[in-house]
């Protein structure tokens, strides 16, 4: 059986203060790091029904700066699941309440996995996502899982 949307992805908005920001008025990259995996979390902890943590995230590329007062908005979803692990998307983007305008800052790839009782990992659910974009970010999910397996192996 498949999820739904709605068991699959979360969506999450924080007001950017002062408290979140350098002296110069820009957002401190930990604090969105932080709100990244808080997103992401929540989607695994909800397909998983169970205790996640988080194993690895992927390479995190912040294209533009958030400003004090900016709306920073977490799209997560989930894109795909192995025995025991998941990897969750999540774009970030930044709104300037003022003028509306939507800003893509970031985005990034995570992996967690579900622990048993015991703390050591557990079976997850399957996914099998049935939208065109769903099925779209499973199958470049799979491409990153062989591309990960394939460089640590020529590490090896």
């Amino acid at each position: 059986m498949s999820d739904s949307p709605y068991q699959c992805q979360v969506l999450m908005s924080h007001m950017m203060l002062p408290t979140n920001a350098n002296p110069f008025g820009h957002i401190h990259g930990g604090d969105i790091m932080k709100y990244i995996d808080d997103a992401a979390g929540v989607v695994a902890m909800k397909h998983a029904r169970t205790t996640v943590v988080t194993a690895s995230i992927d390479r995190l590329d912040f294209h533009k700066p958030v400003h004090i007062g900016n709306l920073l908005i977490l799209k997560a979803s989930l894109n795909a699941t192995g025995r025991t692990s998941m990897e969750i998307g999540v774009r970030v983007e930044a709104e300037d309440l003022l003028t509306g305008i939507v800003t893509h800052i970031a985005s990034a790839y995570l992996t967690f996995v579900a622990l048993g009782a015991d703390d050591r990992p557990t079976p997850v659910p399957f996914y099998n996502p049935e939208t065109p974009e769903a099925i779209r970010r499973r199958k470049q999910a799979q491409e990153r899982k062989a591309c990960y397996y394939k460089s640590k192996n020529d590490n090896d």
